[in-house]
């Protein structure tokens, strides 16, 4: 069944979900509106959507140190009742992100926070790239955009691929904790240190490192 834009604006103001969400859901219904709202509720989309409004002013501070202390993390997330902020689901997933952080090293936590003129600069570069592999500029341009969406899966904390399941995203794994915990949960802010960082000299790939010590453990 075919669904319209009216569809789409009609079960975003029924779920509060995002734009993309909705048609997401729709399409994988086959247009069915009733469908599509169980579809946002199975993902807990719908649900973290709903609660995205509230304040989250609760939650903890967190670190992960590589071993070896090469590789340092901090990181505060936030829920909205103490009660929420000492249960161990919370706290794991907190300890989760910081890992994520300091084997994936984002810089920032989401695209949003992507400094204009840095977003520009990028754009800039991967145009030159495109036109220099020999692309019309009509289809230079088009191609920008595709790899400005990697840039953010690179850089941005809660588009980057979850480390101990690259099949999720950061933003996915936080909205499936929303929908267990029933709180709104945000990454608010964090600082990775990495020993040497800055200067120069030879050192191993610490990210790599990191990565590969989840690997082991998970083994």
């Amino acid at each position: 069944m075919a669904f319209t834009a009216s569809d789409v604006m009609n079960l975003r103001q029924m779920t509060g979900a995002g734009m993309m969400d909705c048609k997401k859901a729709l399409t994988e219904t086959d247009g069915n509106v009733e469908k599509a709202v169980e579809y946002l509720r199975e993902k807990g989309i719908a649900t973290a959507a709903k609660k995205a409004g509230r304040i989250a002013a609760e939650g903890v501070v967190d670190s992960y140190i590589h071993m070896g202390g090469k590789v340092g993390v901090l990181v505060e997330v936030n829920c909205e009742t103490d009660f929420v902020a000492r249960g161990e689901l919370f706290r794991s997933l907190v300890h989760d992100i910081a890992l994520q952080i300091a084997a994936a090293k984002p810089l920032y936590v989401t695209k949003e926070e992507v400094p204009a003129e840095v977003l520009a600069k990028e754009k800039e570069i991967l145009l030159q790239q495109a036109l220099n592999e020999g692309k019309p500029a009509n289809i230079a341009e088009r191609m920008v955009e595709g790899r400005i969406k990697k840039y953010y899966e690179d850089n941005c904390l809660l588009e980057q691929k979850f480390v101990k399941d690259p099949d999720k995203t950061i933003n996915q794994v936080v909205v499936e904790a929303i929908a267990q915990i029933g709180e709104k949960l945000s990454v608010r802010r964090f600082v990775r240190f990495e020993m040497g960082e800055g200067l120069e000299k030879k050192s191993e790939n610490l990210a790599d490192a990191v990565a590969e010590q989840v690997a082991k453990a998970q083994a």
